[in-house]
């Protein structure tokens, strides 16, 4: 089928829109010159100077460690989530309610979600004072958001695993937890590493959540971004930027790996 010439170049102005800013960041990231547009040669000194940046340096732990731990958290209770909704005989009215309470984290838009976590904490600090703004409440916001997300791919993983393979090993005296540690769990494990990588690439980027539930001694690179982009943009920044961006499409190609492992296992089963 031949494509007219006009699509073909919207496709490419569509790319050029999408990753043109984002090669500009990276080539200012290693110029020479620290103000303007001009450049003024190669160079690393940007990153160097992260390195050596003790605030980055406490920023990037922050983030690191907010990242493992409620990744960690969201892809046990998302999984168990999806496993609880897809495998328990709901009725079609409840399968419906629960497909759409499902969704809301997905589509409800993310300053409002972070809008009704403030006011969430706030009230719990009448109960404790542990939920005062910093790393707890940003690790409590990253998962009410990140369960939904890894229950979705978990659950379409398990959607295309049939029912009759556990009625097989029930048949053979397999109780639920042999069958849960041997057979169920297993077939999920493309969907479970997938949703749980995308889970840690959108905490890593996560900003409006995070700047609603931050503390004092709790920045994330990304609020730190902002707070310099706020000054005027530097070298690096760009550094920073660059490096971030760096591990998102990381993570993005390991998600779409095991996407296609999860694909190819399907047809082969």
């Amino acid at each position: 089928m031949k494509i007219h010439p006009f699509f073909r170049f919207v496709a490419m102005a569509s790319i050029c829109f999408l990753y043109v800013p984002l090669f500009a960041v990276a080539v200012f990231s290693v110029n020479a010159s620290r103000f303007g547009l001009s450049w003024k040669g190669f160079t690393l000194d940007w990153y160097v100077q992260l390195a050596g940046n003790s605030v980055v340096l406490e920023a990037t732990r922050n983030t690191i460690f907010l990242a493992l731990v409620s990744t960690a958290i969201s892809t046990v209770l998302g999984t168990a989530l999806a496993i609880g909704l897809k495998r328990h005989p709901w009725g079609k009215r409840w399968s419906g309610f629960f497909d759409v309470v499902l969704h809301l984290p997905v589509v409800t838009p993310e300053i409002v979600f972070a809008a009704a976590l403030v006011i969430a904490f706030a009230l719990l600090r009448y109960v404790s004072s542990i939920f005062d703004p910093g790393m707890l409440n940003m690790i409590i916001g990253h998962i009410t958001f990140q369960i939904a997300f890894v229950a979705m791919v978990v659950g379409s993983r398990l959607s295309a695993i049939s029912p009759k393979i556990e009625e097989a090993a029930r048949d053979l005296y397999a109780d639920n937890a042999f069958l849960l540690r041997h057979v169920t769990l297993p077939l999920l494990r493309p969907g479970i590493v997938a949703g749980a990588m995308l889970a840690f690439t959108m905490s890593l980027d996560d900003f409006v959540i995070s700047f609603f539930t931050a503390g004092p001694s709790s920045m994330t690179l990304p609020l730190y971004i902002y707070a310099q982009v706020r000054r005027g943009v530097t070298p690096d920044t760009h550094a920073l930027s660059t490096l971030i961006l760096l591990i998102t499409v990381l993570g993005v190609i390991v998600i779409e790996r095991f996407s296609r492992t999860s694909t190819k296992e399907k047809h082969h089963a």
